[in-house]
């Protein structure tokens, strides 16, 4: 399976977003195109994520594919402790770039943040 081609498709915020496995209530995905297989290694998914205000993750997160961030809107605090405590804060617009294997977080967002995700596998090494 592919990525669709999609030409300049109108995203409905309202609808669409949904919990994403192992994060806690009140951060949400809304994919917007994706032909990733994490058991194949292959492929990429774009999806937004949204933070309601207050919500945090309480452990660092590391994966085997590349994974590129903007922060579309508000504020996102990096490196919070397990009771969301601390950390860096950023506010958009900001990016950022991991390669495989590094671990980054926790996070937590004081006033609520919607953030571009593009997640994808260096196929040239498969």
């Amino acid at each position: 399976m592919n990525k669709p081609h999609l030409e300049f498709t109108r995203v409905d915020l309202s609808a669409g977003w949904a919990t994403p496995p192992g994060y806690p209530a009140g951060i949400q995905q809304k994919i917007l195109a994706s032909d990733l297989d994490e058991s194949g290694k292959t492929g990429s998914r774009t999806r937004l994520l949204r933070f309601e205000p207050g919500v945090y993750t309480t452990a660092p997160f590391v994966h085997d594919h590349w994974e590129e961030v903007y922060l579309i809107s508000g504020d996102l605090i990096v490196g919070n402790d397990a009771r969301g405590a601390g950390g860096e804060s950023f506010k958009a617009p900001t990016y950022a770039c991991r390669p495989p294997g590094i671990h980054h977080g926790p996070f937590k967002s004081a006033g609520g943040c919607m953030l571009l995700e593009i997640h994808y596998y260096d196929e040239s090494k498969a």
